[in-house]
């Protein structure tokens, strides 16, 4: 197959090439003097073209099986490559290049790229079998399957041997084999076994309960995610367990760095987060992301993966990577949640207990990745609170969120609800309902006989523990029933000052 590539991108390149120089030939001025002059654009150009057919996986065309799905991948590829370029175009002004020749080498390598591997379609059609495929597919199952059971080998359960597991170990490696049905029986017809990006092959089963759903397509690949976890919730009884797994974003971080040269594997991980990462989170980009993407191989975080599962009625019973993916075993403990309008942008707001117990939206910058907000029970139970009341080993928190809570940049947004009345400038800290639920049950009904403010009291006394900021609060609120002015006045130069001399800071 790698030869295949190879062989793709090289008559790629030379095609690019060919065609370029065609076109400069259209050009007045000689063409010596026209290929200095576009010499170095071009050679950018042919680094971009590259860089994004591989990315785009363009040059693996030859391992789908429809010509339709060959051409849209071409296609979509060349799309961003116009996109790419015409961006650089504007951002440097580079007016004296002809349109013509940038637009028109597109256009024409295109057409060659279409002929060539339409070609080659059609040729292999002619030459392989037509059950070769699955042939080798069945072949590889039982390769593996010999590996997984060696005689004398003991295993937690050795299910009966036969073509459904083979066909299983084509799917998945041995290892996510031993881990997946360790919990799930693969010979219960209670147990759904599917190989799927779509809710259809669930929604279409004919009964109408599983007590377990083990999926083996990844789902960074499955374009409706929250619709589909809805869908494995409704065919699961209480207690019942479904089964998949993901590629995360430090994963495929991983995966990318180490499958490029070094200074090429940046570019192509640069790439890959703008067009991943960057495009999905602003409406106005939203629509050409899923253009270009169609939804399938998403950049998904472990924080997004599992607040989606929470958010739709799941809790994470087991986790293990294996082969450079994270498979994960959730129970079915609710209902979906049906979350309403999730936010992907740098803007959110989050639902915190305010005065006399009303929940608010307080606005912040982002410093957590999307549906974070639903695993404050996870993170508090499996890491617990570290000094000052925050979550221990918080993965839910993003690099750059880190970044903002350092400076405080992300609770800038909060000053809007100073604004409508919802908060104060110093008060006792508006709480997430999980987190509002962990101080005693007299604390909860005097804090909320206060209205929030954007300082907390623990800025000013720095307590380290939950007990201790609950004491901090307290003290506050004693002191505020005396003297209401005077004591948010002290406490706000008091915060400022740690903030500022004692390099106190939010994590």
């Amino acid at each position: 197959m790698r030869i295949k590539t190879v062989v793709f991108a090289l008559f790629d390149i030379i095609g690019v090439a060919l065609v370029f120089s065609l076109f400069l030939l259209i050009k007045p001025e000689p063409f010596h003097v026209v290929l200095v002059k576009y010499r170095n654009a071009f050679l950018l150009f042919l680094g971009i073209w590259i860089v994004v057919s591989f990315i785009s996986n363009k040059y693996t065309i030859y391992q789908q099986s429809e010509p339709g799905k060959i051409m849209q991948q071409i296609i979509l590829a060349n799309i961003l490559i116009t996109g790419v370029a015409t961006t650089l175009m504007f951002l440097f002004r580079v007016d004296y290049f002809s349109r013509l020749v940038v637009f028109g080498t597109i256009a024409s390598s295109t057409l060659l790229e279409l002929l060539y591997a339409t070609i080659c379609y059609y040729v292999r059609t002619a030459l392989i079998e037509p059950d070769e495929v699955e042939t080798n597919k069945i072949s590889r199952g039982r390769q593996l399957l010999r590996g997984v059971f060696q005689p004398g080998k003991i295993l937690r359960r050795r299910p009966k041997l036969g073509p459904r597991e083979s066909a299983i170990l084509v799917e998945i490696h041995k290892d996510a084999y031993d881990f997946v049905f360790s919990q799930a029986n693969i010979e219960s017809p209670e147990t759904l076994i599917i190989s799927t990006t779509t809710r259809f092959n669930i929604d279409t089963q004919l009964k109408d309960q599983f007590e377990s759903i083990v999926n083996l397509k990844r789902i960074n690949d499955i374009r409706y995610l929250n619709k589909f976890f809805e869908s494995a919730n409704a065919k699961l009884p209480a207690g019942g367990l479904f089964i998949d797994y993901v590629e995360t974003k430090d994963l495929r971080k991983k995966r990318i760095l180490h499958k490029y040269p070094f200074l090429i594997n940046y570019i192509v991980y640069m790439i890959d987060f703008i067009v991943k990462r960057f495009l999905p989170k602003f409406k106005l980009t939203k629509g050409l992301y899923f253009i270009l993407t169609r939804g399938q191989n998403r950049v998904l975080t472990k924080a997004e993966t599992f607040g989606r599962l929470y958010s739709c009625g799941f809790e994470i019973i087991a986790e293990q990577q294996i082969q450079n993916n994270l498979f994960f075993i959730a129970r079915k403990i609710s209902e979906p949640h049906f979350p309403e309008d999730p936010s992907y942008g740098p803007f959110v707001k989050l639902e915190r207990v305010g005065y006399k117990g009303k929940v608010i939206r307080v606005y912040k910058l982002r410093t957590m990745h999307p549906y974070a907000e639903y695993l404050q029970e996870y993170v508090y139970e499996k890491e617990g609170l570290e000094p000052g009341g925050k979550f221990k080993a918080d993965f839910r928190v993003s690099t750059l969120g880190k970044f903002l809570r350092m400076f405080w940049l992300d609770e800038l947004p909060m000053l809007v609800n100073v604004l409508r009345g919802e908060l104060k400038i110093v008060g006792v800290r508006p709480l997430s309902r999980h987190y509002f639920s962990l101080y005693s049950k007299k604390l909860q009904k005097r804090r909320i006989t206060y209205r929030p403010g954007l300082i907390p009291p623990y800025y000013a006394d720095m307590p380290e523990t939950l007990e201790e900021i609950m004491e901090s609060e307290l003290r506050y609120m004693d002191a505020y029933d005396r003297h209401p002015f005077f004591t948010d006045v002290k406490y706000f130069f008091k915060a400022i000052f740690n903030i500022l001399f004692k390099q106190y800071r939010s994590r």
